[in-house]
C-alpha cells in the first residue's frame, strides 16, 4: 500500500483544563478535597486562605444557604491589570500552560509531628496485645521462646492454627531435650492471657477455659464444664432430653446451664479492635426550619479562600519578564482553582436539595418512608448529566436528624404495590427488620411468612427477594435464628 496524506474536516468534544479540574474536585470525598485544597495552598503564592473562622451551624438560627455563604473573594478588575487569558483552548492541558503541582512530600520528622504520628498509630493486634503480656511474665528465656512461639500460632479469632505436637516438633530444632509437658505448662500460662479464652485449641477448649476463669459461686458452672467438655455436639443439636437426662437436671436448671454458655465469647480475638476508627464529615447539614427543611454547606469541610492582594498588586508591568510571568501563571491558577471550588459547592447544593425534596418523608418517619429513587430523576431536575450526579453523590454525607448517610444511600429501586404506587427496597428492609425484632425467637418467621405479612401491606414481594434483602442485612435464615428457650 502507497502512504498517502489526507485532509478531513470534523468536530469533537474535548475537555478545556478548566473542566477537567472542576471534575476533578467535584469528585473528591471530603479528606481529599482539604487535602488537594492545603496542597494549592502550599505550592501557589496567590491564594491564602481567609482568617475568620467558620461557625458552626445551629438549629436555632440556621439559615438557607446563599450564593454569597459561598462566594470567594477576589480582587476587582484583574483583567484590567493583566493580560491574563478567561479561558484555554480545548486541545491544551493545565501542564501546556502553567506549572503543574509537585506531588506531596512527606514533612520532616521533628517535635511538631509527634502527636499527629501518636494519633495515625496503627491499632494493637492480637499478636501484640498477647506479645505484651508475655513480657510482664516472670518466664525463664526457654519458656519466653516457647511462649512466642505459641502466640505467632494464634490466628485472628484466638484459636491455635497447629496442634501442640508440631509446635514442639518445630521447637526441638531449637532447644534441645524440650519436653512435651513444658510446652503444655507454658500454653496454659498462655491460655490466662486477656482476652479469656484465648489460644485455645477448639470450640469446647475456648469455652472451658473462659467457665474455668468465672468464680466458683457462679451458678451451674460445674454442670456447664461438663457440657462443653463431653456433650457440645448434643448441645449443638438441640438434643435436649439426652442433656437432661445425662446432666440430671431439670428444665430450668439446664436454661441456666445453656443461658451461661452462651454468654461467653466464641471467637476470643474479635474483643481486640484491630481497626482504626474512620469518622465522617458531613458536606452537608439538613435542618428542620417551621414545616421547611433548609440544606446547607457545612463550613468546615474547606477553608475560604482569597486571592493575595498583595502579591496580586505586584502585577501590573506588561512586560514578559519571568517573574511577572511566573505570577501571572499562579494568578491565573489561583482564579481556576478558586472557581472550581465554587462550582463544586453549588452542584452539591443542588443535588443535595433535590434529594431532600424527593426524601422528605424519609426525614420525617424515617427508613420506612424512604422513596424511590434512581439518579436520572435528580440530572433532570438539577439539568445535569447521570455521570456528574454520580460524582457528587459518590463519598459525600448528609447530616440528617435521622442520622449521617452518604448521599448514595437515597436512591434504591422499587417494587410495586396493591394500589399501584412504588415502595423503594430501603423501605422493604426497614420492614423486614421490624418484622424480625417482634418475632419469637422459639418461632422465627420464615421468608414465606415474611413475604405474606409484606403482601397483606400492599406490598408485592417474593420470597427469594425477601431471602436477597435478608442476607443483605446480615440476618440468618429461620433454621438459624430460632432458640430453644
Amino acid at each position: 500500500m502507497k502512504q498517502t496524506l489526507q485532509l478531513r474536516l470534523g468536530q469533537q468534544l474535548t475537555m478545556t483544563p478548566q473542566l477537567q479540574q472542576a471534575i476533578k474536585l467535584l469528585q473528591l470525598s471530603t479528606l481529599d478535597l482539604q487535602q488537594e485544597i492545603q496542597h494549592v495552598l502550599d505550592s501557589n503564592i496567590m491564594l491564602e486562605a481567609s482568617e475568620e473562622e467558620p461557625a458552626l451551624p445551629d438549629a436555632s438560627d440556621q439559615v438557607e444557604t446563599r450564593r454569597e455563604d459561598t462566594e470567594y473573594t477576589e480582587l476587582p478588575n484583574l483583567d484590567a491589570q493583566s493580560d491574563i487569558p478567561q479561558e484555554l483552548p480545548g486541545d491544551t492541558s493545565w501542564e501546556d500552560v502553567y506549572d503543574s503541582i509537585q506531588a506531596h512530600t512527606a514533612p520532616p520528622s521533628d517535635g511538631d509531628h509527634d502527636d499527629f504520628v501518636i494519633q495515625r498509630a496503627p491499632a494493637p493486634t492480637l499478636h501484640d496485645h498477647l506479645q505484651w503480656q508475655a513480657e510482664l511474665m516472670p518466664f525463664s528465656e526457654q519458656d519466653y521462646a516457647i511462649a512466642t512461639t505459641l502466640i505467632d500460632s494464634v490466628n485472628e479469632d484466638g484459636y491455635l492454627t497447629t496442634t501442640i505436637e508440631e509446635i514442639h516438633q518445630g521447637l526441638l530444632n531449637q532447644i534441645e531435650d524440650l519436653e512435651l509437658d513444658e510446652v503444655k505448662a507454658v500454653l496454659h500460662s498462655v491460655q490466662n492471657f486477656d482476652p479469656p479464652g484465648v489460644a485455645a485449641l477448639d470450640l469446647a477448649d475456648c469455652l472451658r477455659i473462659q467457665l474455668c476463669q468465672l468464680p466458683d459461686e457462679t451458678p451451674q458452672k460445674a454442670k456447664a464444664l461438663e457440657l462443653v467438655t463431653a456433650h457440645l455436639d448434643a448441645l449443638a443439636k438441640s438434643d435436649l432430653t439426652k442433656l437432661k437426662r445425662i446432666l440430671e437436671l431439670s428444665d430450668d436448671d439446664l436454661i441456666q446451664v445453656i443461658a451461661l454458655i452462651r454468654s461467653l465469647e466464641p471467637k476470643p480475638g474479635r474483643r481486640i479492635e484491630t481497626q482504626d476508627s474512620q469518622y465522617v464529615i458531613p458536606d452537608v447539614f439538613v435542618v428542620k426550619q417551621g414545616n421547611d427543611w433548609v440544606v446547607s454547606l457545612n463550613p468546615d469541610i474547606a477553608p475560604k479562600l482569597r486571592i493575595n492582594p498583595f502579591y496580586s498588586s505586584m502585577i501590573k508591568r506588561a512586560d514578559n519578564s519571568a517573574d511577572n510571568v511566573f505570577m501571572k501563571n499562579h494568578l491565573q491558577e489561583a482564579r481556576w482553582f478558586i472557581k472550581s471550588l465554587q462550582s463544586r459547592n453549588e452542584t452539591l447544593i443542588k443535588v443535595a436539595r433535590s434529594i431532600v425534596e424527593h426524601q422528605q418523608d424519609f426525614l420525617e418517619f424515617g427508613e420506612r418512608a424512604m422513596k424511590p429513587l434512581v439518579l436520572r430523576d435528580v440530572a433532570e431536575e438539577v439539568g445535569m448529566h447521570e455521570s456528574t450526579i454520580s460524582r457528587v453523590t459518590t463519598q459525600k454525607y448528609l447530616h440528617t436528624p435521622n442520622g449521617v448517610y452518604e448521599f448514595k444511600y437515597f436512591f434504591s429501586s422499587h417494587v410495586s404495590t396493591d394500589s399501584g404506587g412504588e415502595c423503594s427496597a430501603t423501605a422493604i428492609k426497614a420492614f423486614i427488620k421490624e418484622i424480625l425484632e417482634q418475632e419469637e425467637p422459639t418461632k422465627p418467621a420464615s421468608d414465606h411468612t415474611i413475604s405474606a405479612m409484606l403482601k397483606a401491606k400492599g406490598i408485592n414481594v417474593a420470597r427469594r427477594t425477601i431471602a436477597k434483602y435478608r442476607e443483605a442485612m446480615s440476618i440468618p435464615p429461620s433454621n438459624e435464628r430460632k432458640r430453644i428457650f
